[in-house]
């Protein structure tokens, strides 16, 4: 029984170690499995590194390109930071035009990151003015411009021009006192505290004074005396003038003695000169109906409807002056470059002659000021700066559009050099004794001030009108243009 039971146990034991073979086999038959998966991962991690990388490079590619287009761009950014400024004035002639071009060029030159344009204002009357507001109210005005000293006031209260006042105390070597008085008492006028020196509504650009050009052609062949000399002798005066221009006048029919052109400037010396004036000391109401005020005026009436020595009021009195034609025309220092190219004859200038109340003459002025809506404030009163330096005045100066605006003797004396006229000291004379100032209205509006008085003076001197109807409605009227 025990052997039975030994044969057994062997063979169960025998069955028992080839089922553990066969168990065994299954790890053994995965690794070619494993293999296979191994074989497969691998080419797929070479295939995400062979394709990472040329992903990485095209990426590094496409990053080259962008670095080298932002290169290429950036003198883009700094075209960006080049600012352009439109600019105007109210030039008299072609030659006044081309000096201002001439100049805009040379700054062009000279300032750092500014490109300027220039542009000519076309019209010497007030419309010019006028064109700006629109202009202005468009948004399509220039960034600087001119403009007379009488429409300061006028821009500013509409909110047109920039204060710029904090950018001028900012600068270094800038000072009021630089100018004339006259102007910057205006410029720097606070209507809303009365106040001066507290704003800054420009530069002033120029000044001058009238003077009388002389034909002095005519001057000679009529025989009268010579204007300039009875100035040197004190002896010049409404008398000697009404003398001389009669004079001229005999010598023909085409012949006049004298001319004026039809705005306040003129016919407001005749007025000045007898004492009156057109406003009030303080510029608050009219003053046209005062005694003084219509001695001026009734004079001047009498030089065109009893003497008759004028060009008719209401024409142009410089075409037949630079045709040879009148003997003595009051304008500004403005008329001496069209004079020097146009005239035929021989000419000077001599300072206006002495009314009742002495000397005068008026002070006129314009200004550069700041479109308020610019978009470059900092860039434009640079510019104010240097179209009002002296270097740029004395060029101004010496083509003989005007008288520089800086009080400095330097600037004086270079102007008294600047020929012809000989006598140039006869507008420096104009500006020194006691002229009147050119000035806007702060309690008022010039323009329509302006636009009652003008037509109301033609009517008297053209003889419609007596003084006394003149006188008994004329302030009426012109009160109406200040602030009630």
């Amino acid at each position: 029984m025990k052997k039975k039971y030994s044969i057994l146990f062997v063979l169960l034991l025998t069955l028992g170690m080839l089922l553990v073979a066969c168990g065994g086999a299954a790890p053994e038959e995965a690794a070619p499995a494993e293999e296979a998966a191994a074989e497969q991962v691998a080419p797929t991690e070479e295939a995400a590194m062979e394709e990472a990388a040329p992903t990485e490079e095209a990426a590094m590619e496409e990053a080259a390109p962008t670095e080298e287009a932002v290169m290429e761009e950036a003198p883009a950014e700094e075209m960006a930071d080049e600012v352009t400024l439109r600019w105007r004035t109210r030039p008299d002639n072609q030659a006044e035009i081309d000096v201002y071009q001439s100049i805009s060029d040379q700054l062009t030159e000279q300032l750092e990151g500014i490109t300027l344009e220039y542009e000519a204002g076309g019209s010497e009357t007030s419309s010019y003015q006028d064109v700006l507001k629109t202009e202005l109210a468009a948004g399509t005005a220039p960034d600087v411009f001119w403009i007379p000293g009488t429409d300061v006031a006028d821009f500013a209260n509409r909110g047109l021009i920039m204060d710029l006042r904090e950018m001028a105390d900012a600068t270094e070597g800038y000072s009021d006192d630089a100018f004339y008085a006259g102007p910057m008492f205006h410029l720097t006028y606070n209507p809303e505290t009365g106040n001066s020196s507290e704003t800054l509504w420009g530069i002033p650009r120029d000044v001058s004074a009238f003077a009388l050009y002389l034909n002095l052609d005519l001057l000679a062949e009529s025989g009268a005396p010579d204007p300039r000399e009875l100035a040197a002798n004190g002896e010049w005066n409404w008398d000697s003038f009404v003398e001389v221009a009669s004079a001229i006048n005999g010598l023909g029919d085409d012949i006049f003695g004298y001319g004026q052109n039809a705005w306040w400037g003129p016919y407001g010396y005749w007025i000045n000169s007898a004492g009156g004036g057109f406003f009030n000391e303080d510029r608050t109401a009219c003053a046209l109906d005062t005694q003084e005020s219509l001695a001026g005026l009734e004079f001047e009436q009498r030089i065109y409807q009893e003497f008759d020595v004028a060009v008719p009021y209401g024409e142009d009195s410089e075409p037949p002056f630079l045709a040879g034609k009148v003997g003595m025309f009051q304008n500004g220092r403005w008329a001496t470059p069209g004079t020097r190219s146009s005239a035929n004859f021989n000419w000077d200038v001599v300072e206006l002659p002495d009314g009742p109340a002495g000397p005068s003459n008026w002070l006129f002025w314009g200004a550069y000021v700041v479109n308020a809506n610019t978009e470059n404030p900092e860039a434009a009163w640079e510019l104010v700066q240097e179209l009002t330096a002296a270097e740029v005045q004395g060029q101004i100066a010496e083509l003989g559009a005007n008288v520089p605006s800086r009080v400095s003797q330097e600037a004086l004396d270079a102007f008294l050099t600047f020929t012809p006229p000989e006598n140039n000291q006869a507008f420096l004379n104009g500006l020194a004794n006691n002229p009147q100032t050119e000035g806007p209205l702060w309690a008022g509006n010039w323009p329509e001030y302006d636009a009652i008085m003008g037509p109301a003076v033609a009517s008297v001197l053209n003889g419609e009108t007596s003084i006394d109807d003149y006188a008994a409605s004329i302030c009426n009227e012109a009160n109406k243009a200040f602030n009630q």
